[in-house]
C-alpha cells in the first residue's frame, strides 16, 4: 500500500508557500508538473490537462511549473504561454524543482494523480497518445 503524502509545498506567484493538500483538502487531484520551456508540456500536456478538467468534474486540475535554473518565475512568465493570458486552472510554483524531485519525476510533463486521502494514485510521464490513454483509465477508474 502506497503511504500517505503528509504534504505537497509549493508557491504562488507572491513566492509564499502553499501546501496544496491543506489548501485542496478532500479532493481528488490531477497535478501536472511542467515547465514553459518545454514544447510537449505548453503544447499537448496543458491543453490536455484543460480537457480533462472538463471531462472529469470530480478532479481538481493543479499545474505546478518546476524551475531548472535559478530564475524566478513570474504570473507574467507563466501566462506569456496562455493566448487569454488567463490561467485554465490554478498553477503554481515549484522553484528549485523540489516537488519534481520528491515524486522522482522522469521528465517533464510528469502527471500525479493523488486521491482524497492525500495517496498516489497514479505518476504517468509524458504528453503522447500513450500517455493519455493511461491518464484516461486511471481517471475513469478514480471517478
Amino acid at each position: 500500500m502506497t503511504p500517505k503524502i503528509s504534504s505537497i509545498v509549493v508557491q504562488d506567484f507572491e513566492h509564499n508557500s502553499i501546501d496544496l493538500l491543506s489548501t485542496y483538502q478532500d479532493q481528488n487531484l490531477l497535478l501536472l508538473l511542467y515547465n514553459n520551456q518545454c514544447l510537449g508540456c505548453t503544447g499537448r500536456a496543458i491543453p490536455l490537462a484543460y480537457k480533462l478538467q472538463n471531462m472529469f468534474p470530480n478532479i481538481t486540475v493543479i499545474g505546478i511549473h518546476s524551475n531548472f535554473n535559478n530564475e524566478k518565475t513570474t504570473e507574467d512568465d507563466i501566462k506569456s504561454i496562455f493566448t487569454t493570458k488567463q490561467l485554465p486552472f490554478p498553477i503554481y510554483l515549484d522553484e528549485n524543482h523540489v516537488t519534481y524531485d520528491a515524486f522522482n519525476s522522469e521528465g517533464t510533463p510528469q502527471w500525479l494523480i493523488i486521491n482524497k486521502d492525500n495517496t498516489l494514485y497514479r505518476s504517468i510521464f509524458g504528453s503522447q497518445a500513450n500517455a493519455e490513454n493511461r491518464l484516461l483509465y486511471a481517471l475513469e477508474s478514480l471517478a
